[in-house]
């Protein structure tokens, strides 16, 4: 049986914590198991390199900002081959330049193209349990590049599917999935097992979607655990469908950021060309409301905040091109979600969501649904009592 399982930064902190996944590490291993492991840089290690570069200089270029960050990742490999090691269990450590894990060109948020596997499958084949640098990449023209915060865990999952492991383990700092925020919502309950398609609409909680998205497009078998304990985790796979559980958990959004173009010209291909313009600058649009009125209409839509200063640069220098009034912004909001793979068989959902929003006072400000998800834009500052009154609403079904 072949395992790939991935441990973040808490995981790692310290010498403790190294020393206690590597015991995990090698009780696997003595059960007969090839085992590949993933690692993120150590704590808050990203951070502090990051801090660092800044006080050098605060215009550092992406590339060199790679160069710098991708050692954090390096270190904990080699630590962790120095613990195994310390057990009498063979281990080697290896970055993306070993691995022939090959990305696109661009620093700070590439994309892993392909990994070669031969040296990976030799090692394994010599009985070693092989470390990986997670969060990296080599480029074309063969300098290093990152994958974007969080890509540890599509390392992982991206060595899952080109070695067709058995499973995925994304060891982290929660035990699971929940069907809310514990810290939040003490009601909360571990699911047991999950659909991609959930996970993917609450991937926000404890895995990244990029990570997410790539499991479910080549049927990894993941497994969501604590690095903390020995506790079962939550599975997600394509067998796991909760069919009685038409609401399988709650999310919230808090990096949204909304923007109301007003008083457009009501025209054909108005809205093509706002949200053609957003797209040329790779700014990702999420809700979107249109209010028609008499020969004008106003649109409204959500943005992460990082990219809301860029998408109100654009439409002002497009203002004429458009034809509107003015531009409203709005970052002091919050998104709220229910998903569940059971939600399109079941009817009363949404209105049932909307009345426990009423009970607290709390306004809708837009909506937008799917399958197996409602979201609501509401107040930041209403945040926590909408997810305690919404989860307190549907914990029968969960």
């Amino acid at each position: 049986m072949l395992i790939v399982q991935k441990y973040g930064g808490t995981s790692v902190a310290n010498a403790e914590r190294i020393m206690y996944v590597a015991n995990r590490i090698a009780k696997e291993y003595r059960a007969g198991k090839k085992i590949v492991v993933v690692l993120s840089a150590q704590g808050n290690l990203t951070d502090r390199l990051l801090q660092k570069a800044h006080e050098i200089n605060p215009s550092a270029s992406k590339r060199e900002l790679d160069m710098l960050l991708t050692t954090g990742e390096q270190q904990s490999v080699a630590l962790m081959a120095m613990a195994i090691h310390s057990l009498g269990l063979p281990a080697v450590s290896l970055n993306a330049v070993q691995i022939g894990l090959t990305s696109t060109n661009q620093h700070g948020n590439a994309r892993i193209k392909h990994i070669q596997t031969t040296r990976i499958i030799e090692e394994l084949d010599r009985g070693n349990i092989v470390l990986v640098a997670g969060f990296q990449g080599i480029n074309s023209i063969g300098d290093l590049t990152t994958l974007g915060r969080g890509a540890s865990d599509t390392t992982a999952v991206a060595l899952a599917a080109v070695l067709k492991a058995d499973s995925c383990e994304i060891c982290t700092d929660v035990d699971g999935v929940y069907t809310a925020d514990p810290r939040v919502v003490p009601t909360a309950k571990k699911l047991k097992s999950i659909s991609y398609d959930e996970m993917l609409e609450m991937s926000c909680q404890v895995l990244v979607n990029r990570a997410a998205e790539m499991a479910k497009r080549h049927n990894v078998r993941l497994i969501i655990r604590s690095s903390m304990t020995e506790e079962p985790g939550t599975e997600i796979w394509e067998g796991s469908k909760v069919e009685d559980l038409y609401v399988s958990g709650l999310s919230i959004d808090r990096d949204v950021a909304q923007v109301s173009v007003l008083g457009i010209m009501d025209r054909p291909g108005v809205a093509y060309q706002i949200f053609s313009l957003l797209a040329k600058e790779n700014i990702s649009v999420d809700i979107i409301l249109q209010t028609p009125g008499h020969a004008v209409t106003d649109i409204s839509f959500t943005v992460t905040k990082q990219d809301k200063e860029a998408a109100l640069e654009i439409l002002s220098n497009n203002r004429e091109s458009i034809g509107f009034d003015t531009i409203n912004h709005n970052d002091s909001l919050a998104k709220l979600s229910i998903v569940g793979a059971g939600m399109l068989a079941s009817p009363g959902v949404a209105s049932t969501m909307f009345e426990a929003l009423y009970e607290n006072g709390i306004n809708i400000m837009m909506i937008t649904t799917s399958e197996i998800k409602i979201t609501v834009l509401i107040e930041d500052k209403h945040t926590e009592k909408a997810k305690l009154a919404v989860h307190e609403k549907f914990a029968h079904a969960m």
